[in-house]
């Protein structure tokens, strides 16, 4: 009976060393995983983008004629709380409480403006789109959901 119990007192030390370093190994690939910094699959995507123009205009009239659209392509709403939109130069707008419903968009103007259902404002007083620049959006955590690259006439996605 001593030789069965010194066996099990064995296999449980192995066991309890082996979940150890098991748990001590997961923060760490997670870690890894999130350094890829891709989402898998979102149905929060960059829809359109109209960047402005060159020009002195920095009237909020012309600084929301540009505007970058993310759609919801899922069914179900998402709060956008957290997600962040940026620029090549790191320009960032990040959404505060927001619920996008499903099927649904809505545009992120540059300029000054009164937020509604549709249309969200940066309440920025200098263009941020360029006609060569390129929109990332990121989810609450930092991974991203979406990219979209444009470079004058030619126009590209990268999502």
């Amino acid at each position: 009976m001593s030789a069965s119990l010194a066996t099990r007192r064995f296999v449980a030390a192995f066991l309890a060393a082996g979940a150890l370093v098991g748990a001590a190994a997961l923060p760490a690939n997670a870690d890894d995983h999130r350094r890829d910094h891709r989402a898998p699959h979102s149905s929060i995507v960059i829809s359109d983008v109209q960047y402005g123009t060159a020009g002195r205009d920095r009237s909020d009239r012309a600084l929301n004629r540009e505007w970058v659209e993310v759609k919801n392509t899922g069914r179900r709403s998402v709060n956008l709380r957290g997600f962040t939109l940026t620029d090549r130069q790191g320009n960032r707008y990040r959404f505060q409480d927001f619920r996008l419903d499903g099927q649904s968009s809505v545009k992120v103007h540059t300029g000054q403006g009164r937020d509604t259902r549709r249309d969200v404002y940066q309440d920025r007083r200098h263009q941020i789109w360029d006609e060569r620049d390129t929109a990332t959006l990121r989810d609450n955590r930092g991974n991203v959901l979406d990219t979209d690259s444009w470079n004058g006439r030619r126009h590209h996605r990268n999502g």
